[in-house]
């Protein structure tokens, strides 16, 4: 059974940081790109990064280019998002999603799984 959990979000201050985590289980990490995406209030979810299989490609939305960074350690099955520089505007709950598509899909209707998501949020 495949199951993807986020953890990490919490309040912090604008100019503030939050990593988040997601750990995977019941897939082989590895074979699979990961996504997060977020979704504000009253807002669509959102394409915010994607890694692919090789740890070294990876492609981010405008929005958090140069403030946030995707990263996954295969080994642990867990896929990072450190975030920086956080913006009131940043607020939502973000999510994890993995997908076997090859590349750096942004989509979410290429992903296969989802999890559950977890809350940030910025104050001004």
């Amino acid at each position: 059974q495949v199951q993807l959990v986020e953890s990490g979000g919490g309040l912090v201050q604008a100019g503030g940081s939050l990593r988040l985590s997601c750990a995977a289980s019941g897939f082989t990490h590895s074979n699979y790109a990961m996504g997060w995406f977020h979704q504000g209030p009253g807002k669509e979810r959102e394409f915010v990064a994607v890694i692919g299989w090789s740890s070294s490609v990876t492609h981010y939305a405008d929005s958090v280019k140069g403030r946030f960074t995707i990263s996954r350690d295969n080994a642990k099955n867990t896929v990072y998002l450190q975030m920086n520089s956080l913006k009131p505007e940043d607020t939502a709950v973000y999510y994890c999603a993995a997908t076997t598509k090859y590349g750096l899909p942004y989509r979410i209707s290429e992903y296969e799984y989802w999890g559950q998501g977890t809350q940030v949020t910025v104050s001004s």
